[in-house]
């Protein structure tokens, strides 16, 4: 087995990117097979814990405050709530529960407290927790990993070069400090992004160059087609085709080859072929249910139906790496600091979110 390599350029990864499809998706399919099994695909459930009113100006975000649409949020859920979200999840077939927050980054308080309340509870259903709640510290990081969290989500979205162009209002090196703070602890790392938003092909590569020289590499990285929403600064942006698709998750799993390479937001736009060509280039994880926080997902029923079409198996939880303990709250080791962190917000502004904040005014 090849050494994984670490030290990606731009240039190497958009000459994978760019090679005839045929024997892209073969080297991608033969990489597949020998780090996973090709018939095993992992379900995971995604759950909006809190809906609406993000202060951040994501381009893509329907949950940001600032733009108008028909998101309706909703306060923090109650740990009972998931709790029963999390056991209709699991008998429906999914063996990991992603709570998504949209907070800009995590506060100590009553509210973070509760979401580890949450870790706990999903954690001892035997299934694998992830949270996806903005910017955290070390500290916050040590306190998910106590309550038995097994990966956090922080996706870096695009490339560097292009972040700019999609958020105003936080750093990318915000994203990669982020993921350093969990990389301190036990929890996995899971960051992708999204294609679709106006970026340049050098852009995909440009996000796959930050995401492969991490070392280790996240052990899950999602890859979103951008799913346009009314309201935001890309709701005429045109979606993807799925070649497009296909190119980047045969590419990722050429580049990360240990890694999950999920295939998340904007397969209501897939056929089943489309999707099927996705798990032989190397996608083994999908989200199930109607919805990603807020944009729509194929029904779990069609998926199961697919799955059985193509053969596909769920992937039983905690495979790739062992539960998690949970330690309770009362024995926790890591207390609340009251730290204040100065997260980045650069001073630049983005036109085309500054429009859409305008028309929303209006």
């Amino acid at each position: 087995m090849k050494q994984m390599k670490h030290n990606w350029t731009r240039e190497e990864i958009l000459d994978i990117y760019n090679k005839p499809l045929m024997e892209l998706l073969y080297e991608a399919a033969t990489t597949h097979r020998l780090h996973h099994d090709p018939n095993t695909v992992q379900v995971s459930t995604l759950l909006s814990i809190k809906t609406g009113g993000c202060p951040e100006d994501c381009g893509y975000c329907p949950q940001a405050a600032r733009y108008h649409t028909d998101i309706k949020g909703n306060d923090l859920m109650g740990v009972q709530q998931v709790k029963a979200q999390a056991l209709r999840a699991k008998a429906a077939g999914s063996s990991r529960v992603c709570m998504g927050a949209a907070w800009r980054n995590v506060k100590d308080g009553e509210e973070f407290d509760q979401v580890l309340e949450m870790v706990r509870t999903i954690n001892k259903l035997d299934m694998e927790v992830c949270c996806t709640l903005g910017m955290i510290t070390e500290n916050q990081a040590q306190r998910l990993a106590e309550a038995g969290l097994y990966a956090y989500n922080h996706n870096l979205d695009t490339s560097e070069d292009y972040y700019k162009d999609v958020i105003s209002t936080r750093a990318f090196q915000d994203r990669l400090d982020t993921i350093g703070n969990v990389r301190k602890t036990n929890v996995t790392v899971c960051s992708g992004g999204i294609i679709g938003m106006g970026e340049k092909v050098e852009d995909r590569a440009g996000m796959l160059v930050a995401l492969a020289t991490l070392d280790p590499q996240p052990e899950s990285v999602p890859i979103n087609a951008l799913v346009a929403v009314e309201g935001t600064p890309m709701e005429d942006i045109e979606p993807i085709s799925i070649w497009e698709m296909v190119r980047m998750v045969a590419t990722t799993r050429i580049v990360m080859p240990q890694t999950q390479v999920r295939l998340s937001a904007g397969r209501t736009q897939m056929s089943r072929e489309g999707q099927a060509m996705c798990f032989f280039a190397g996608a083994n994880s999908i989200f199930a249910g109607d919805k990603l926080l807020t944009t729509p997902n194929p029904d779990v029923n069609e998926d199961m139906k697919m799955f059985e079409l193509l053969g596909l198996n769920p992937q039983a939880p905690f495979v790739k790496k062992a539960k998690p303990e949970t330690v309770e709250a009362q024995d926790s080791k890591h207390m609340p600091t009251g730290e204040k962190p100065k997260w980045s917000r650069p001073g630049h502004t983005i036109p085309r979110n500054e429009e859409a904040k305008a028309k929303a005014k209006a």
